[in-house]
């Protein structure tokens, strides 16, 4: 017998138009970073929570200049990217106590990128036996907080 792990708010990315836009571009624009998972904005990027973690707190920093190549971005472009990062792991030390992070951006699709025209750093918190059987032998994620717990704690954690 097959065992089941049932993700209910997978199903509204299952069934969602996908735009041909760039969620990247889109999100910050629309004004509504709660519900956009934006939690940081800075003057040349932004902070947002990844919609599917790999872990709890998985945050992803991006410029909002629509570039897909980091050559395109200006020294003060990268380092606002890398200051984010600093701030970002603060936040998810303080209210996380992760054991270690990954940090490190997939440059193209073939590197794993999933948005490989918008370049971004993602940011996934570690602990120690994080990683267990299920995706070693299921192919599966085990998240155990939802996102909007996760969300109201770096939000804050951000903002002292």
């Amino acid at each position: 017998m097959k065992d089941k792990i049932f993700a209910p708010w997978r199903i509204g990315y299952i069934q969602a138009t996908k735009d041909e836009g760039c969620i990247l571009c889109d999100l910050p624009r629309e004004e509504r970073d709660e519900e956009n998972l934006i939690l940081h904005r800075g003057k040349s990027s932004f902070i947002i929570m990844n919609r599917y973690p790999y872990n709890p707190g998985h945050l992803m920093i991006a410029p909002y200049k629509h570039v897909g190549v980091i050559e395109e971005l200006d020294t003060d472009e990268i380092y606002e990217i890398i200051d984010l990062c600093k701030l970002a792991i603060r936040a998810i030390k303080s209210c996380m106590e992760p054991d270690g992070f990954n940090i490190g951006m997939n440059l193209g699709r073939i590197a794993g990128a999933g948005i490989d025209d918008h370049i971004h750093l993602h940011i996934v918190p570690r602990w120690s036996g994080d990683t267990n059987f299920m995706p070693v032998l299921a192919g599966t994620d085990v998240i155990p907080e939802a996102l909007e717990e996760t969300y109201k704690k770096l939000k804050e954690a951000l903002e002292k």
